[in-house]
């Protein structure tokens, strides 16, 4: 789960506005070389969520020098800088500090004109929500420390999480959307919820349209549930109505915090069909439409 995950825009002129962005986590795989792609990829996507352009990034690291040998802190920078490389960004720096436990990530600044911004809380009544990335990265890592994850699950899941939101950012700046927010440490439910803090309409959201990584929900019934789970849940559970007889497991999925996660993209219905077109074309094969915007004030989220 996202240790930071925090992003702010700073207006420079009427035709520059700055985004940046800090995140930074301890390791979800073993693999130094993936874990820097993951940690790279995840502190990038608070930049495409919001539409804009990342520009330059630098290190973020704490790391047990005494304790870990220097070529895994290597493996990690060189997996984060071809992430950055995917992304056209520039590593120009980075800070280090001597800790008892490893933890890497990133600051990012990205570029965008000050009207173009995408806020979460823009999403209109009639508006289709899309999703850009299945669920279920924290009950797969959660399978995976604790050794009972397929192959398969694993391939699919890392997979995921070392491809950047670049694409699916570009192609819902061309198309116009309303909003947009990514799915991270807060879970799918959580980072909704924060989509309607304005208070000016609600959502419903189609369970059985999510898109879901392979195993989850059967790793989720063996209770391999990370403890964020919980904690998304407990936070946000006064906003949500769940169907009567929806699954534990499926409700633990939809409140799983999420490590580079995809989009959640509000989006006029006229245009919906054809976000969801460009997307399976430019690879962007899980995508789904997932629910709908409904007018109300009560910050509710309704699950079928």
């Amino acid at each position: 789960m996202d240790t930071i995950d925090d992003a702010g825009v700073y207006r420079l002129s009427d035709s520059l506005a700055l985004i940046q962005t800090i995140d930074y986590f301890t390791p979800i795989v073993d693999d130094p070389y993936i874990f820097g792609q993951i940690a790279a990829a995840n502190a990038l996507s608070d930049i495409y969520a919001m539409g804009g352009k990342p520009l330059t990034a630098m290190n973020v690291v704490c790391f047990p020098g005494t304790t870990m040998d220097m070529s895994i802190l290597r493996a990690i920078l060189e997996g984060g800088i071809a992430a950055l490389r995917a992304a056209h960004c520039v590593l120009i720096g980075g800070h280090s500090v001597e800790d008892a436990e490893l933890k890497y990530g990133m600051s990012v600044t990205g570029t965008i004109h000050p009207d173009n911004v995408l806020a979460k809380g823009n999403a209109q009544p009639g508006d289709r929500l899309i999703l850009t990335k299945p669920l279920g990265t924290g009950i797969i890592n959660t399978a995976i420390k604790a050794k009972m994850a397929s192959e398969r699950a694993t391939a699919h899941v890392i997979q995921s999480m070392i491809t950047l939101n670049k694409d699916a950012s570009e192609i819902m700046q061309k198309i116009g959307v309303n909003a947009c927010t990514d799915i991270t440490g807060f879970g799918l439910l959580g980072h909704a919820c924060e989509m309607l803090q304005q208070g000016t309409v609600e959502m419903v959201i189609h369970s059985a349209l999510i898109p879901l990584f392979h195993e989850a929900e059967e790793y989720a019934r063996k209770g391999l549930v990370p403890g964020g789970t919980r904690r998304n849940k407990n936070f946000r559970a006064h906003q949500i109505t769940f169907e009567p007889g929806l699954p534990p497991e499926t409700r633990n999925i939809l409140f799983d915090p999420q490590t580079s996660g995809g989009l959640l993209i509000a989006v006029a219905e006229a245009k919906a069909d054809q976000l969801l077109q460009q997307l399976r074309e430019a690879g962007i094969k899980e995508a789904a439409i997932i629910g709908e915007v409904v007018s109300g004030n009560n910050r509710k989220i309704v699950v079928h």
